[in-house]
C-alpha cells in the first residue's frame, strides 16, 4: 500500500476489502511521506518492520530484489491525486500490478501515459469507482444491456454532500485540506471529487459514452482554491441527454448519490444511500422494486452479492468487489488462464482516462463565459 497511514480515511477502508474474500494479505507498505507515521502504522497493521517503508520508491526496488513468492504481487495507490502517477508508472515498470483510487492521475496527459503503460506492460490495473460495484447497480447495468428498457433518452446522476459547507480545509488535519488544492488535488474540486463518480456511473449502466457537455461550476465559499459546486447538461452517444450535478455545499446532504436513467419502454432509479434497492419504472404497471439477494437477481448482480435477502451491502463490500475481480484476474493471469468475464468487471485504465478527460471538458465548459457546448476533449 502506498498512503493510507493510521491517521487517514481511506486506507483503511481498501483495506478491510481487500482482506474480505481472503484473497489479499498486507505485506507490505509506505503508508505516508512522514516517516514516523509510516513506521507506526505498519506496525499497528502487524508488519515486520524490514517491509515498513519510508517512500514508495524504495519500497518498489526492494520488493523488486526479493524472490519470487517472497515480494509483493501489485500496490495500492490511496494517497492525494498529485501523488497517483509516480508509483503507478514505476509498479508496472518493475512488474507489479496496480490498485488506485480515483481519479486515475493529475492531469489528462498523465492518465494517457498510464493507459499506454499498462497495454505496453500487459500488467493490470484496478481502479476504486466504488459504487459501479454495488450489486443494484450491476443489476440495472443488465437490464438496460438486455434492451428491456429500448434505446435510452434521458440520464439524470446528482451527487449531493454538505461537507464542505464551511471551510473546514483550515481546520489541521481535515482531509478537505489537499481535495480543495488544486496543486494536490487538480484543476477540479468537487467535479473531480465526486462528479467523475457519477458521470462514470452514468456510462456504467447505461452502456452509452458522453460526447458533449455544457457546464456552470460555481465556488461559493470565498477564498476556497477549486469548485465546490457544477452542474452540467450531457449529451450522449445515441443521441440521449442528460443532467449531471455534483455539489459540496447541499447543506444536510451527506452522500446523496442517485441516478435515473429512462428508456423508451422503461427506466431505473437507484440511490446510493439505499443500496440494496432498485427502482424499476414501466409505463404500464406499478413501479417495480428490486432488492439485492434475491434469486431473481441477474448473474452479474448474484456474482457481486455475499449475502442473502434483507442483509445490507454496502461501501466496503463495493470496494471488496472491485478488490475480489482484480486479484481473480491476476491470479489467473499469472497461472496461464483466462479470466472469467465476470470477473473482468472493474473499472480500468480505460475508465481513468475517460474520468480525467471529464475534468478537461466540464472546467473548459465550466469556467466560458458564455457556456458553450463543448465537444469531448480527447
Amino acid at each position: 500500500m502506498v498512503g493510507g497511514g493510521n491517521n487517514a480515511f481511506i486506507g483503511a477502508v481498501h483495506r478491510a476489502a481487500a482482506l474480505m474474500d481472503n484473497h489479499i494479505e498486507l505485506v507490505c507498505g509506505c503508508f505516508s511521506s512522514h516517516p514516523d507515521i509510516s513506521l507506526a502504522s505498519g506496525k499497528e497493521y502487524f508488519l515486520p518492520e524490514d517491509r515498513i517503508y519510508f517512500s514508495y520508491a524504495e519500497m518498489i526496488e526492494r520488493e523488486a530484489a526479493l524472490p519470487e513468492g517472497e515480494r509483493m504481487d501489485f500496490i495500492s495507490i490511496v494517497t492525494p491525486n498529485v501523488t497517483h502517477f509516480g508509483p503507478a508508472m514505476m509498479a508496472l515498470d518493475k512488474g507489479f500490478d496496480v490498485v488506485i483510487e480515483k481519479p486515475m492521475t493529475f492531469t489528462l496527459d498523465e492518465a494517457k501515459q498510464l493507459r499506454q503503460k499498462v497495454e505496453q506492460t500487459g500488467r493490470t490495473l484496478a481502479l476504486t469507482y466504488t459504487y459501479s460495484a454495488y450489486p443494484a447497480v450491476k443489476e440495472a447495468r443488465e437490464r438496460f444491456a438486455s434492451g428491456q428498457f429500448g434505446k435510452v433518452r434521458k440520464i439524470y446522476a446528482e451527487y449531493p454532500q454538505g461537507w464542505l459547507t464551511t471551510r473546514i480545509e483550515l481546520n489541521p488535519g481535515s482531509n478537505a485540506g489537499w481535495r480543495t488544492d488544486p496543486k494536490r488535488s487538480g484543476k477540479a474540486g468537487c467535479m473531480g471529487d465526486i462528479g467523475t463518480h457519477a458521470l462514470h456511473l452514468a456510462e456504467y449502466i447505461s452502456g452509452l459514452k458522453c460526447t458533449e457537455m455544457c457546464a456552470d461550476l460555481t465556488t461559493f465559499l470565498p477564498g476556497r482554491g477549486l469548485e465546490d459546486d457544477g452542474a452540467a447538461l450531457l449529451r450522449f452517444d445515441n443521441g440521449a441527454r442528460g443532467v449531471l450535478m455534483a455539489s459540496q455545499v447541499a447543506v444536510g446532504d451527506e452522500n446523496s448519490l442517485k441516478v435515473r436513467i429512462y428508456g423508451e419502454k422503461g427506466g431505473i432509479e437507484w440511490r446510493q444511500e439505499e443500496p440494496n434497492t432498485l427502482l424499476v419504472k414501466w409505463p404500464d404497471r406499478p413501479t417495480e422494486i428490486v432488492r439485492v439477494g434475491n434469486a431473481y437477481m441477474g448473474p452479474a448482480a448474484k456474482a457481486n452479492t455475499r449475502t442473502p435477502g434483507g442483509h445490507p451491502e454496502g461501501y466496503v463490500e463495493a470496494f471488496a468487489n472491485i478488490y475480489r475481480n482484480f486479484a481473480r484476474t491476476v491470479m489467473a493471469r499469472r497461472d496461464g488462464r483466462q479470466p472469467e468475464a465476470s470477473w473482468l468487471d472493474f473499472p480500468g485504465a480505460d475508465d481513468g482516462v475517460r474520468g480525467m478527460q471529464f475534468i478537461e471538458t466540464v472546467v473548459a465548459s465550466g469556467y466560458d463565459e458564455e457556456k458553450k457546448w463543448i465537444k469531448w476533449i480527447e
